[in-house]
């Protein structure tokens, strides 16, 4: 039985809604921060970071209210198999990028911990709210560790690569405060919504199809909800900024999991037996030690990877598609 029209729009509506809505966000809020002085450097470990994760943040505490735990796990370990497979493979064919040595030192280490601690807190089959506050908490102390650790210097490169992804996408941020408030007030309702039909829509197709919620939180709502990593990665990686798509990418998985899984399982109830995901878990696994190796080794993704990590995602889709 093909899915019903209602569900379609309703889908569809949310992902756009997600889009513009994380776009908004971001741009407004950014530009709300600098008008009161605060530095580029802590906008962009702090509004940009997180605002680029919203979706899946606001997916995942939807999914989670409903008591749709599968969707919101789904969303977290399809989306950083999306990052990397997808979008760092993608970023990578258009310009091979140079990782920056802060990256490899810093950030590939947690990147790590992270990838290492999903199937960790699922091996009891649920996340527990001791787990969730934990995560919540590692998501701050991250956040805290950048702002005092980071480099002057990377963030006048972000600045310049927000500039670019703006005027690219019309969403330059508006010149007075009250038009700043307003599109950051707009894009926040816009992810509210966006977020309520994307899980609304996408359990009503799983239901007619015969799909898991897992199966689509791993798959239409995770791409869905990185729709944003990726317009912002792709425009940096065409203006030979790739280490700032690579920082994106990198930034926004360990972000998933920290911040996304830990408000997700506060939200409501996560229980999926660590069964049902082990292709996803052994992708996520496979994808996060290719990218990492390939940065720590070459100070590069190359398109050898690049190849490698889209055909694998290529084929991890494909397989999903063939035991659904």
């Amino acid at each position: 039985m093909p899915p019903s029209a209602v569900d379609v729009v309703q889908l569809l509506a949310g992902l756009v809604s997600l889009y513009f809505g994380a776009e908004w966000l971001v741009g407004g809020a950014a530009g709300l921060a600098r008008s009161f002085g605060i530095r580029q450097l802590i906008i962009g470990l702090t509004v940009v970071a997180y605002g680029t994760s919203s979706p899946e943040l606001v997916v995942g505490i939807s999914a989670g209210l409903r008591d749709q735990g599968a969707i919101a796990i789904g969303n977290v370990i399809g989306s950083n198999i999306a990052n990397l497979g997808l979008i760092l493979a993608v970023c990578a064919l258009i310009r091979a990028p140079s990782v920056d040595r802060q990256i490899v030192v810093r950030e590939v280490p947690v990147l790590f911990l992270a990838t290492a601690a999903v199937p960790l807190l699922l091996l009891d089959g649920y996340v527990s709210k001791v787990e969730a506050v934990t995560l919540l908490g590692s998501a701050v102390a991250y956040s805290a560790w950048m702002i005092v650790t980071s480099r002057r210097g990377s963030a006048d490169v972000a600045k310049d690569v927000a500039s670019d992804a703006a005027k690219a996408t019309g969403l330059e941020a508006p010149r007075t405060r009250s038009r700043m408030a307003v599109q950051t007030v707009v894009g926040l309702g816009l992810l509210i919504v966006g977020g309520h039909f994307l899980v609304v829509g996408a359990s009503g197709i799983a239901k007619v199809a015969g799909m898991s919620d897992q199966l689509i939180g791993v798959t239409i709502v995770a791409i869905g909800t990185s729709l944003p990593e990726l317009a912002t990665s792709v425009i940096a990686a065409l203006r030979g900024h790739g280490d700032i798509a690579v920082g994106n990418v990198v930034g926004s998985n360990i972000f998933n999991v920290l911040l996304i899984l830990g408000a997700s399982g506060l939200a409501g109830s996560i229980k999926t037996p660590i069964s049902h995901l082990v292709v996803e878990l052994i992708a996520l696994a496979a994808m996060t030690l290719i990218a990492a190796v390939a940065m720590a080794t070459r100070r590069t993704v190359g398109r050898v990877e690049a190849v490698v990590m889209l055909l694998g995602y290529v084929g991890f889709l494909s397989l999903l598609a063939l035991r659904a």
